[in-house]
C-alpha cells in the first residue's frame, strides 16, 4: 500500500502522488458519495462539483443560465442536458479545477458523458474522466435509508438498525422525539434505485468500455473506502 493510500486508510490527510484529474464518483442512493467526495477533496485539494449545487447557485445568483433554469423549473419541467452542460463548462473554467475535480451527479446520462469526454479531449494536456463506483448491496442500502432517524433539535442522525438511540424513538442528547424524512421510505427508495439504474447503467458501461472504470467496496469504514478509491484512481491513471 502506498503512503498516500495508507494515510487515507488511517484517517489522516496526505498528499497524493498523482495528479487526480477529473474523477466521477458513482453510487446508488445511500452509498455515501458525499462523504467520500469530502475525503477526496481534503486529500487532493481539488473541488467537488455537484450539478445540484451549481443549479442552485446559478438560480440564487440570477445568472443568465440560472434565469433560464428557474423559468424551466417553474413550469415543472426538467432542466435539459444542454443547460446543465453549460453550467458545468463555466465551472470548469475556474482555476481551482486545474489539477482535477470530483464530479458528483454529473455526467448523469450518456449524453452528458459524451459531451464531457468531447470537451476534455479537445483541450490539450487535459486528463480524461475516470469513473469509480461505490458498491453496497441492495438490502444494506435499504437498511441505511429506511432506518435513518433525525433529531429535529441537534440534527444528530441515528439508524434504528446499526446506530439506534438508547431509548427507542428519542434523541440521546435532547430527549426529543426523532423524525423520519418523508423520502426515507422503502417505496421512495425503490423508485430512486430504479431511476438511478436506468440513467446510470449506460454511463457505467460507457466508461467501462473505455477502460476507465473501477468499483470499490462501500460496506467498510470511511477511511478504507477512501483508500480504495485512491488506489482505483492510481490504477486507472497509469
Amino acid at each position: 500500500m502506498s503512503s498516500s493510500i495508507s494515510s487515507v486508510a488511517n484517517g489522516r490527510e496526505a498528499d497524493s502522488k498523482i495528479a487526480p484529474g477529473p474523477i466521477l464518483l458513482l453510487g446508488a442512493p445511500g452509498v455515501g458519495k458525499g462523504t467520500q467526495a469530502k475525503e477526496l477533496v481534503k486529500l487532493w485539494g481539488i473541488p467537488q462539483i455537484s450539478t445540484g449545487d451549481l443549479l442552485r447557485a446559478n438560480v440564487a445568483q440570477s445568472t443568465s443560465l440560472g434565469q433560464v433554469a428557474k423559468e424551466i423549473m417553474g413550469r415543472g419541467e426538467l432542466v435539459p442536458d444542454s443547460l446543465v452542460n453549460e453550467m458545468v463548462a463555466v465551472r470548469l473554467q475556474q482555476p481551482d479545477t486545474i489539477n482535477g475535480y470530483i464530479l458528483d451527479g454529473f455526467p448523469r446520462t450518456l449524453g452528458q458523458a459524451g459531451w464531457l469526454d468531447g470537451r476534455l479531449a479537445a483541450q490539450a494536456g487535459t486528463l480524461p474522466v475516470v469513473a469509480v463506483s461505490i458498491q453496497v448491496n441492495y438490502n444494506q442500502l435499504l437498511r441505511r435509508i429506511t432506518g435513518r432517524r433525525n433529531c429535529p433539535v441537534c440534527q444528530t442522525i441515528y439508524n434504528v438498525y446499526v446506530n439506534p438511540p438508547k431509548q427507542d424513538g428519542v434523541c440521546d442528547v435532547e430527549g426529543t422525539a426523532l423524525t423520519q424524512r418523508a423520502d426515507d421510505t422503502e417505496e421512495v427508495f425503490k423508485e430512486r434505485m430504479r431511476a438511478y439504474g436506468a440513467l446510470t447503467a449506460p454511463v457505467v458501461e460507457h466508461y467501462r468500455g473505455l477502460g476507465r472504470f473501477a468499483e470499490v467496496d462501500g460496506d467498510r469504514p470511511i477511511g478504507m473506502i477512501a483508500a480504495g478509491i485512491v488506489a482505483a484512481v492510481e490504477r486507472l491513471r497509469k
